[in-house]
């Protein structure tokens, strides 16, 4: 279980990290390459965003690496043939799957369910998939014993936390500020009682996302959460400096 092997990373590490990439972006030859990096950085989750053509919680860097990525004809069978591949390469990390809803219903939920497990794939993350809307949904992926992982935000009140906990497994994913990713966020006292509000409504493992991009950062967040997701700055780094630097940089995060 997702929830599980987090724990059990936990009695040894202070705080995890989860980094984030979109497949097919710049190629899959690259992701291969970035994953590797990632992997020997000691990354213990890894979001993998199957492109989509409108992402409105990505902010302007994810945002352009799903339009290449859709220019260079990624399609979601290569996804998951891609998933397949990676996830037997390293068993270790804890791979997720991160899209948009219109993606899920296309391939058909009977279907990404299977493909995904089969995979081995831990769960999904969808960002403009509400409770309300998601009962099927989250039946198939129990059944299948797959994590769906909701998000907390600031503008959620106390009892929208409540219900989001209720459904949410494996983790909570946790948003800062309000916005898109890659904005950086001011690690300040008001995102530390933000973070107080989440933890007080879930005893699963908490991920901070949305504007995390230098070792304070993750020092900052230490004690605070279980996990530091690195999205944009990854993706960042790796345009302008190559994979290599991509796995500097994600040890030069460690503690």
């Amino acid at each position: 279980m997702l929830e599980l092997s987090i724990r059990r990373h936990l009695e040894n590490k202070k705080i995890l990290l989860m980094t984030h990439i979109v497949l097919g972006y710049p190629s899959f030859e690259e992701n291969r390459r970035v994953i590797k990096a990632m992997v020997d950085a000691g990354v213990e989750l890894m979001e993998l965003q199957i492109p989509f053509s409108e992402p409105i919680a990505d902010g302007p860097v994810i945002l352009k690496a799903n339009s290449k990525a859709l220019e260079n004809n990624t399609k979601v069978k290569d996804c998951i043939a891609f998933a397949n591949e990676i996830c037997e390469s390293f068993p270790d990390v804890s791979f997720l799957f991160m899209t948009y809803y219109n993606i899920i219903y296309v391939r058909g939920e009977d279907r990404i369910v299977k493909e995904a497990k089969d995979a081995g794939i831990k769960g999904f993350i969808i960002p403009d998939l509400p409770p309300e809307e998601a009962g099927e949904w989250l039946k198939r992926c129990e059944n299948n014993d797959l994590n769906s992982i909701f998000i907390f935000t600031p503008t959620h009140s106390k009892e929208r936390l409540k219900e989001l906990a209720e459904v949410s497994r494996g983790l909570v994913y946790c948003v800062g500020r309000r916005g898109v990713t890659g904005v950086k966020t001011e690690f300040d006292n008001i995102i530390a009682n933000q973070i107080q509000r989440y933890r007080s409504e879930t005893n699963l493992p908490l991920a901070f996302g949305f504007g995390v991009q230098t070792k304070s950062d993750v020092e900052y967040l230490t004690g605070k959460v279980d996990i530091a997701v690195i999205g944009s700055k990854m993706i960042e780094i790796h345009n302008q400096k190559g994979a290599v630097e991509v796995g500097n940089f994600l040890r030069s995060l460690r503690l």
